[in-house]
């Protein structure tokens, strides 16, 4: 009985852990500009694509795409879920630093901002129940320097 009761919770231990682990932010996700919302509008970008891959202890994360006035987005970072600031590197981003920090393996929260102060905003990347919808929401400056609020809308490829 005590061999029994040793290896199921053996087994729990180790299910619980890698459930802890889980990243399903992890994939290629298409901006579904129908479904987005910027405030104040229109929303300044045509097109996005995350590609978010795992690293030991966080993520790796490539943004392609274009903006509204026809320049091109292409940038990337990698970012520990220990909430440090990790600098962004490439063209087209509002950010030059982000931090994230994993709330569980379907959500997790961030805050970007560009050193020059005018930009700032904190938000939330949630990963719908059947992992198909990666919805991110945030709030705070803009780089015009005014409020501004988004919600964005990806699907998974």
């Amino acid at each position: 009985m005590r061999k029994v009761l040793c290896r199921t919770l053996s087994v729990l231990v180790v299910t619980a852990v890698a459930a802890f682990g889980a990243d399903n932010t992890i994939g290629t996700w298409k901006l579904n500009l129908a479904k987005s919302t910027y405030s104040p509008a229109p929303i300044p970008v045509k097109s996005l694509t995350f590609v978010r891959e795992a690293t030991p202890d966080g993520v790796n994360v490539t943004i392609t795409g274009e903006r509204s006035d026809g320049s091109p987005i292409n940038a990337s970072y990698t970012a520990k879920y220990d909430g440090s600031e990790s600098a962004v590197s490439g063209s087209g981003a509002p950010y030059d630093t982000i931090s994230v920090k994993q709330v569980n393996p379907n959500a997790v929260t961030y805050t970007a901002k560009k050193t020059d102060g005018k930009y700032h905003a904190t938000g939330r990347t949630v990963i719908s129940h059947d992992g198909k919808i990666m919805t991110t929401t945030a709030t705070g400056m803009g780089s015009d320097g005014k409020p501004m609020r988004l919600k964005l809308v990806s699907d998974k490829q």
